[in-house]
């Protein structure tokens, strides 16, 4: 599976299309395909890659994130140099460096004395699948000198003729669930994409305090996709206080795992009074989350109409 997934990525091509002439945060939910975009995106021979999943990468920059600044210099002198960080929110303070790095070589190109070659064009692609921390945490957001991008699952204009209508409701459209060699394989990805999610987005992150709770929840949301959310009820059927289920759905928002949808009116005063709406980023992890991936989906019936 990992070989065609590979291959079939090398030769898709996403709509998302970051501009390449200046610095960008590129946020999406695990496993939507950043790092992949970017490795077609970028030029390979002057792209450099920090990876804040992998232990030697987090140990060097996290803890010591000045170390950036040697990372760079070692970098070739002249034309446009990208340094990708992966993950960028598991090391906030890293940002500040990037900050840091940003401005001295603005001020190089400029003539302004810096130990900054005059020379090179650094740019930066920071990758994140959660915004909690940049937010909660006071996160230097580098204040317009990098844009701000977004990238989803899979849409109908890039996924194979093959993968159909009903495939794409049942198994939604993440890379590795397109590109899998059978429907168990898709099954067996999406419980082990949820669990992942739990403990390394939720409780490593110390998101949540108790993860049997927020597992209740997360079922109940899920089965709520795309209705008006009443927090009082939620709260009841899974035993939390209602400003609990608020901050529990904030997660959801920061994590990428769900987008909320106001309610739409020309008063805005009732508009207040309406339940807002919160939409899953993909439609099959929104079945495992709400434990139904054993449900068939077939046309006409409930389950269907309501993926549809």
């Amino acid at each position: 599976m990992a070989a065609v997934y590979k291959a079939y990525m090398a030769l898709l091509t996403r709509i998302s299309n970051p501009v390449k002439s200046h610095s960008f945060f590129l946020f999406g939910a695990r496993g939507v395909g950043k790092t992949s975009l970017l490795r077609t995106k970028l030029p390979k021979e002057n792209s450099s890659y920090i990876d804040l999943l992998n232990a030697n990468d987090f140990d060097r920059f996290a803890i010591h994130p000045q170390q950036l600044s040697d990372f760079i210099a070692a970098l070739p002198t002249k034309g446009t140099q990208w340094v990708v960080i992966d993950e960028v929110q598991k090391a906030p303070a890293l940002l500040d460096m990037v900050h840091l790095e940003i401005e001295a070589h603005s001020q190089a190109k400029m003539g302004i004395h810096t130990e900054r070659p005059k020379e090179r064009n650094l740019l930066f692609a920071l990758t994140g699948s959660s915004a909690r921390k940049l937010k909660r945490g006071q996160a230097n957001l580098l204040a317009g000198r990098a844009f701000l991008n977004y990238l989803f699952p899979l849409t109908h204009l890039e996924v194979p003729k093959e993968y159909n209508l009903n495939s794409m409701l049942t198994w939604g459209s993440l890379p590795a669930i397109v590109t899998a060699d059978s429907d168990a394989t898709r099954a067996e990805f999406l419980s082990s994409y949820v669990h992942t999610y739990l403990r390394e987005e939720i409780l490593e992150e110390q998101i949540a305090r108790s993860a049997p709770t927020f597992r209740r929840f997360l079922e109940v949301a899920a089965q709520m996709n795309g209705e008006p959310v009443n927090n009082a009820a939620i709260g009841r059927d899974v035993g939390l206080s209602t400003p609990t289920i608020q901050t529990y759905f904030e997660i959801l928002e920061d994590t990428l795992i769900a987008f909320r949808l106001d309610p739409f009116h020309q008063s805005v005063r009732k508009r207040q009074r309406e339940a807002p709406k919160y939409y899953f980023f993909d439609l099959g992890v929104t079945r495992a989350l709400a434990g139904g991936l054993r449900a068939e989906l077939t046309p006409h019936n409930y389950g269907f109409g309501k993926a549809f």
